[in-house]
């Protein structure tokens, strides 16, 4: 089969994450994977695994914008060259994309809802749903059926995968360590884009807490976006400054992970959380807000800690527990590990993502 994947653009980030893992899969299993997107710094590490990438520019967040328009002229050519079996989108103008191509091909078209949408007039006018929609947890499926009234049997729940073989290696912790000048001290972990919605900003007041208990305890907060100069403000207002070390996203992630002793996701929503996954597959502690796909993941006591969304006390309390108690974080780390071994693998992301093809292919 010839798939035809469309992103804004391939720079570190979960939706780069997502298709490189899948990409890199279907690609194992004997298929041809193109990429369309306006670049980025991924670019090569896609090209290396033999995954072509055709350059369009999709660096906009309009849905109605000639960037979309010039991106249709130039793929419907190569939907031809290549003879494209299917389109897969993965964010909002991809879709407008996708529909388009898929209108004027014939080509099946799928779309991967990654979170949550504003219910805004314009996605109910175009809905650009495609043949089938890809939801990465239950709680997005129930979004989508309940605020954009989607039929339930056209949406397909396909958690995200992770690729096992990249996790779980510690032998770089003291060398990462060193160089991000942690070495000897406990350290807190997050890695999310710096938007208000990840909760930032209660994490930093829990540590406010924490450190007035441990004060040699850092957090490391991986990531760039527009909440960074109001995030390293906060860090001074609150007098920890210090303590918090910010550091612009990564291209993998499995060595800043094995440098943590504890991850930290507080977001108000999330689709699923890939960073989180990953961090339970390196096998470290993590605590999480009650939110979305976060309680996909976490079982609360069992394989993490759960705590209520914008709750500083409540971050505060689970991250003390997890310093005070080493054999804690081990059961809970090694149990994190073996949850996402168990249900969220590469191979079963890449199989069920094959059988929606399969499904669509054939209408």
């Amino acid at each position: 089969m010839n798939i035809l994947f469309l992103a804004n653009h391939l720079n570190v980030g979960g939706i780069s994450s997502y298709l490189f893992t899948l990409a890199q899969g279907l690609k194992q299993n004997g298929h041809n994977v193109y990429v369309a997107s306006s670049g980025g710094e991924l670019v090569e590490k896609y090209s290396a695994v033999g995954i072509k990438h055709i350059t369009v520019p999709l660096r906009t967040k309009k849905e109605i914008s000639p960037n979309i328009i010039f991106s249709f002229f130039k793929l419907k050519k190569e939907i031809s060259r290549y003879n494209i079996d299917l389109v897969h989108s993965n964010s909002r103008t991809t879709q407008v994309l996708g529909d388009l191509l898929s209108r004027y091909s014939g080509k099946a078209h799928i779309f991967t809802c990654h979170g949550f949408f504003k219910p805004k007039l314009s996605r109910r006018l175009f809905p650009c749903w495609g043949n089938a929609v890809i939801a990465i947890s239950q709680q997005v499926k129930e979004h989508l059926i309940f605020d954009f009234k989607l039929a339930d049997e056209k949406i397909i729940v396909i958690n995200n995968g992770i690729d096992l073989q990249s996790f779980g290696d510690f032998s770089l912790r003291e060398k990462t360590r060193k160089d991000l000048g942690v070495d000897n001290v406990f350290l807190v972990g997050i890695i999310a884009r710096l938007s208000d919605v990840k909760g930032h900003t209660y994490l930093l007041q829990a540590m406010q807490v924490v450190i007035k208990s441990f004060p040699a305890v850092k957090l490391l907060v991986v990531g760039e976006g527009k909440m960074k100069d109001a995030l390293v403000k906060e860090t001074d207002d609150l007098g920890i400054e210090n303590n918090v070390l910010f550091l612009p996203k990564v291209e993998g992630t499995k060595n800043v992970l094995a440098a943590m002793d504890v991850f930290v996701m507080p977001s108000l929503q999330e689709g699923l959380g890939l960073a989180l996954m990953e961090a339970m597959a390196q096998g470290l502690a993590v605590v999480g807000s009650a939110v979305g796909g976060i309680k996909t993941l976490i079982q609360d006591k069992v394989n993490g800690l759960l705590v209520e969304p914008a709750d500083a006390a409540g971050l505060a309390e689970a991250i003390l527990k997890l310093i005070n108690d080493s054999q804690l974080r081990g059961n809970l780390g090694g149990n994190a590990r073996k949850f996402i071994m168990d249900n969220f693998s590469k191979e079963k992301m890449v199989k069920n993502t094959e059988g929606v093809y399969n499904r669509c292919k054939l209408r």
